[in-house]
C-alpha cells in the first residue's frame, strides 16, 4: 500500500510545476540612436530585431502563459531585474489543494492601444502580420503593447504567487496539525494493539474456559438425564424406599466407622510427628555438642602448636636487585624429609674484621634458626594463609587472636598483611583472605543457629600518636584527637575515641576500607626503601556471635598488625633537616618494638606487672596479648646480603619470642 503523502509536500509539488522554465528579458527593438538613421539604414538595423521579435512571439505562443509572462518580462530603463532565490523542489500537492491551484489561471490579456498610435494590423490566419520596415512607430507600439501585456501578466502571476504562498503556509500548518494527529493516532494504535493483544489473551482464556464449561455442561446434562431416569425409576419403585433408607443408614454407620479410624490415624501421625521432633531436637543437641567438641579440639590443637607461634618468611629478590650467593640462605629439610614443610633457616655471614693466626680472613659464620614454620622466597600468599586459617577460625570460637608482621624496612611486611597493588586475587594478603574465610564460616554456622556480626577499625600509631586510617573529609590527619579508653566502667574492652568503627558483612566493604587506609597511612623515603611505612598499622575486627535458641554468646577481637621497620640507628650518620624527622620516627618505632618484646617476656615469665602502658601499641593490644589470647608473629627478612645485619637482628628477636610460652587460652563466652 502506497504511504500517505503530506499535504505540504503536495502543495510544494504543484508550485514547482507552475514555476517558469526559462527567463528571457525582452529588449526594445530600437534605441534613440537608431531612430536618427535613414529609412534604408533603419530597415537594415531592424532586420535582426524583427527576427528576435518574431522569435519572442513564437516563444510566447508556444509556452505556458505563466512561463511566457515570466520569461518575456521586459526590463525598462531605470529598472533592474531582481534575481529570485532558488526554490527547493517540492513534492506533489495533495488532492485537496491541487484543483484549487489548477483552476487559478490568468485570462487572456488584451493590449490597449494608445491614442495617436498606429493600430496593429489584424491577425491573419491566427498569425500576426508583419509590419513594413518603414513602420517603426507601429513596431514600437506593438512592443509597448506587448510589454504592457507582460506586465499585467506579471501582476497576475504575483497575485497567484502570493495566493500560493498563503496556501503553502496553510498547508504547513495543516501538515503540523496532521503530524500531531498522526502521533496521537500512532499512540492510540499502540494502545489499541496492546488492548487487542490483551483481548486475544483473554479470548484464549475465555475459549479454554468455554471448552471447560462445555465439558462440564455435557457432564451435567448426562447427570440430569441420569437423574431423570432415576426419578422415573423412583416413582416406579416407591415400595423400595424403606429398603433404600435402611441401606443409607448402614452406609452412615460405615462412614462413622471410617471417621473413627481416620481420627485414630491422625492421632498416630501426631504421635509420630512428636517423636520425629524429639529426634530432631536430639540431633540438634548432638550437632551442638559436636560443634562444641570441635571447638574444644580445635583450641587444643592450637594450644599444642603453641599460643605464641613464630613464622619466618623470606621475600623473593626483586627486579634490579643483586642476586645473593648460593650459600647465603639455606632451608634445611624437616624431620620427615623434603616433603615436610621447612622449619629451620641457615644464614651465613662473613666478617672481614676477623682473621686467623696466619693473617688470612676468617671464613663465613653460619647462623642457625628454628621456627614453627619457614616460608622460602617461592611461597605464595595462599600457602601462607593456609597455615594460619585454623588460627583465624579460633576468633569465631571466641578466642582473641593477634597476628604481627615484624621485620626491617622493605622485607615484605605490608605485602604479607595487605597484599600487592593491582587487585590480583593471587596477591591478596592476610587481611582480605582472613575476612573472606570468616564470612564463609559464619555463613555455614548460620545453619546451626549461630548469628555473627563484624565491626572493623583501622588505626595507625605514628610517633606514639594514634591516627584513624578510616577518617574521611575534614577529620583526616587529626590524630591527636584519638585516645585509647575503656569501653565503660569496669569493662576490659578498649576502644579508640573519635575513630570510625565500620560494620562489615562482605569482601567488597573490606576492600574499600583497605584502599582508604592505604591512602591515609604515613609513609616516607628511607635508606632501605623508596616508600616505607613509618607507623604501626592495626586492623581490628570485633567479632560477636550469638546462639539465640540456646542463649549462648561469644565475642573476641581479631588483630592484624603491620609493624613499622625495625632497622637500627647509625650513630655516625650526619643529620640534616630532613634526617632529624626520620631519626625521631626511628626512635619511636624502636621504643615501641622494645616494649612489645618486654611485654611478651613478662607474659612468658608470668610477672605480676606487665608494662602495657609503656607504648601505645602494647596498650591498644593488651587484650590480644594476654593469657586468653593466641598470638602469631611473622618475621620478614630480606634475601640480600647487604641487609644481613638487620636480618640477623630480626631473626634473634623472633627466636626470643618463639621461646616464650603463655598460659592456656580461654574463650570469651557469656
Amino acid at each position: 500500500m502506497e504511504p500517505q503523502r503530506s499535504p505540504l509536500l503536495e502543495v510544494k509539488g504543484n508550485v514547482e510545476l507552475k514555476r517558469p522554465l526559462a527567463k528571457a528579458a525582452s529588449r526594445l527593438p530600437l534605441s534613440g540612436r537608431r531612430l536618427k538613421r535613414g529609412p534604408d539604414q533603419m530597415e537594415e538595423a531592424l532586420e535582426p530585431e524583427k527576427k528576435r521579435t518574431r522569435g519572442l512571439g513564437t516563444r510566447v505562443t508556444t509556452t505556458h502563459p505563466r512561463a511566457a509572462a515570466l520569461s518575456s518580462a521586459p526590463q525598462t530603463q531605470g529598472q533592474t531585474a531582481v534575481p529570485k532565490a532558488p526554490r527547493k523542489p517540492a513534492p506533489r500537492c495533495s488532492t485537496a489543494v491541487a484543483p484549487v491551484l489548477k483552476t487559478q489561471k490568468p485570462g487572456p490579456v488584451v493590449p490597449v492601444q494608445k491614442p495617436g498610435t498606429t493600430a496593429a494590423p489584424p491577425m491573419v490566419g491566427g498569425k500576426k502580420p508583419k509590419r513594413p520596415a518603414w513602420d517603426l512607430k507601429g513596431q514600437l507600439c506593438d512592443l509597448n503593447a506587448e510589454l504592457k501585456c507582460y506586465r499585467e501578466r506579471k501582476q497576475v502571476l504575483d497575485q497567484e504567487n502570493q495566493q500560493l504562498r498563503d496556501q503553502l503556509q496553510e498547508a504547513q500548518q495543516q501538515a503540523l496539525a496532521l503530524g500531531a494527529e498522526r502521533k496521537t493516532l500512532e499512540e492510540e494504535l499502540t494502545r489499541v494493539r496492546a488492548q487487542a493483544e490483551q483481548g486475544q489473551r483473554e479470548l484464549g482464556n475465555l475459549s479454554a474456559r468455554v471448552l471447560e464449561l462445555e465439558e462440564r455442561l455435557g457432564t451435567q446434562e448426562g447427570l440430569v438425564q441420569e437423574l431423570q431416569k432415576e426419578q422415573l425409576r423412583l416413582q416406579e419403585e416407591r415400595r423400595g424406599l424403606a429398603a433404600r433408607l435402611g441401606e443409607q443408614e448402614r452406609r452412615l454407620q460405615t462412614s462413622e466407622a471410617s471417621l473413627s479410624d481416620s481420627q485414630e490415624e491422625v492421632a498416630s501421625l501426631r504421635q509420630e510427628a512428636a517423636a520425629r521432633e524429639a529426634v530432631l531436637a536430639e540431633r540438634e543437641d548432638r550437632l551442638h555438642g559436636l560443634e562444641m567438641e570441635r571447638r574444644r579440639l580445635h583450641n587444643q590443637l592450637q594450644e599444642l602448636k603453641g599460643n605464641i607461634r613464630v613464622f619466618c618468611r623470606v621475600r623473593p629478590v626483586l627486579p634490579g636487585e643483586s642476586t645473593p650467593s648460593p650459600g647465603f640462605l639455606q632451608f634445611p629439610s624437616g624431620p620427615c624429609g623434603p616433603s615436610d614443610p621447612p622449619t629451620r633457616l641457615s644464614l651465613s655471614r662473613s666478617d672481614e674484621r676477623r682473621g686467623t693466626l696466619s693473617g688470612a680472613p676468617a671464613g663465613p659464620t653460619r647462623h642457625e634458626f628454628s621456627f614453627d614454620r619457614v616460608f622460602p622466597p617461592g611461597s605464595g600468599q595462599d600457602e601462607v594463609f593456609e597455615e594460619i586459617s585454623m588460627l583465624v577460625q579460633s576468633a569465631l570460637d571466641g578466642y582473641p587472636v593477634c597476628i604481627f608482621a615484624y621485620g626491617q624496612t622493605g622485607s615484605g611486611k605490608t605485602f604479607t598483611m595487605e597484599g600487592g597493588p593491582g587487585g590480583d586475587p593471587q596477591m591478596e594478603g592476610l587481611i582480605p583472605r582472613a575476612l573472606r574465610h570468616l564470612f564463609s564460616v559464619a555463613q555455614e554456622l548460620s545453619g546451626q543457629g549461630w548469628t555473627y556480626s563484624f565491626v572493623a577499625s583501622y588505626v595507625e600509631i605514628y610517633n606514639e600518636t594514634v591516627r584513624d586510617l578510616l577518617a574521611t573529609g575534614t577529620r583526616k590527619g587529626q590524630g591527636g584527637e584519638c585516645e585509647i579508653r575503656r569501653a565503660g566502667p569496669g569493662s576490659e574492652e578498649l576502644t579508640v575515641t573519635n575513630a570510625r568503627y565500620v560494620p562489615v558483612s562482605c569482601e567488597r566493604e573490606v576492600e574499600a576500607l583497605l584502599h582508604l587506609a592505604r591512602q591515609n597511612r604515613a609513609v616516607a623515603r628511607t635508606a632501605q626503601n623508596e616508600r616505607s611505612s613509618r607507623s604501626h598499622s592495626v586492623f581490628q575486627l570485633q567479632i560477636s556471635g550469638e546462639h539465640a535458641s540456646r542463649g549462648l554468646q561469644c565475642a573476641a577481637p581479631l588483630s592484624l598488625v603491620d609493624l613499622a621497620g625495625s632497622e637500627r640507628l647509625d650513630p655516625g650518620l650526619a643529620l640534616g633537616p630532613g634526617e632529624r624527622e626520620r631519626l625521631r620516627e626511628t626512635q619511636a618505632i624502636n621504643s615501641s618494638l622494645s616494649t612489645l618484646g618486654l611485654v611478651i617476656m613478662a607474659l612468658s615469665n608470668k610477672e605480676s606487672h606487665v608494662p602495657y602502658r609503656n607504648s601505645k601499641l602494647t596498650y591498644l593490644l593488651q587484650n590480644s596479648l594476654g593469657g586468653s589470647a593466641k598470638m602469631l608473629m611473622f618475621v620478614n627478612i630480606s634475601p640480600l646480603e647487604e641487609n644481613v645485619s638487620e636480618s640477623l637482628n630480626s631473626l634473634r628477636f623472633a627466636s626470643k619470642v618463639n621461646q616464650c610460652v603463655i598460659g592456656t587460652a580461654q574463650a570469651n563466652k557469656k
